[in-house]
């Protein structure tokens, strides 16, 4: 009976010690982990930036599709051929720049919050290998869809701007959470099936920016953010 009780005692405190071993090894991985990824990202910055987007398309709709005149200063029945001079003239532009800048500064701003929550400072290292991973891809396929619009291929740029935002998340996605990588593999597919369907780029665009950006801060809003 006494070596039974002895038993129980040494492997209850076997078990303790490892419990608190496995906790030590937990705490050691999120240490690693807050050193080498960038993981204030919030869920709520993915759904501003989709409603953003949507207000963006719901606005420029007209536009694209001929209801209201694709000029801002030259109002007419036939259009000019738009190039990347005489791109800062119409009303999609600034359509555009007003949408990015202001999902730009909703997205930074929740991420701000959640930073302060978790006691992270939003600028390290982790963030400037997102920024510098995001900003490559981005950079170079602003120039190419520059020039698609100065040859006038106004049908591939918005492919080319869910391709391109796919791959910088793709890229950007080993230095923050996991989940990025699919979000960029649903926007290069997106950007993928809208070759084939030209004339309705600014659905695709719509769908990419908004809905999936929506879908992804919800579940991340859920999976990280949300106080249990």
């Amino acid at each position: 009976m006494r070596t039974l009780i002895l038993y129980f005692v040494f492997q209850s405190a076997f078990m303790t010690q490892q419990q608190q071993s496995l906790e030590t090894l937990q705490d050691i991985k999120r240490m690693m982990e807050r050193s080498s990824r960038f993981i204030s990202l919030s869920g709520l910055s993915g759904i501003s930036a989709g409603i953003c987007a949507l207000i963006g398309a719901w606005w420029a709709h007209d536009y694209v599709f001929g209801f209201k005149d694709f000029r801002m200063y030259n109002v007419s029945s036939s259009y000019e051929s738009v190039t990347s001079i005489s791109l800062f003239d119409n009303k999609l532009f600034y359509i555009a720049a007003t949408t990015f800048v202001t999902a730009l500064l909703s997205a930074f701003f929740f991420t701000w919050i959640k930073s302060k929550k978790q006691g992270i400072p939003i600028w390290g290292k982790s963030a400037f290998r997102v920024i510098i991973n995001v900003s490559v891809p981005l950079l170079v396929g602003a120039i190419f869809l520059w020039r698609l619009i100065d040859f006038g291929t106004f049908g591939l740029v918005a492919p080319g701007c869910l391709l391109f935002y796919g791959l910088a998340l793709i890229n950007a996605s080993k230095y923050t959470f996991d989940e990025l990588r699919y979000l960029g593999y649903s926007e290069v597919l997106t950007g993928i099936i809208s070759l084939w369907f030209v004339g309705y780029g600014l659905y695709f665009w719509a769908f990419g920016f908004g809905i999936l950006h929506i879908i992804y801060g919800a579940y991340m809003w859920l999976k990280y953010d949300r106080e249990k």
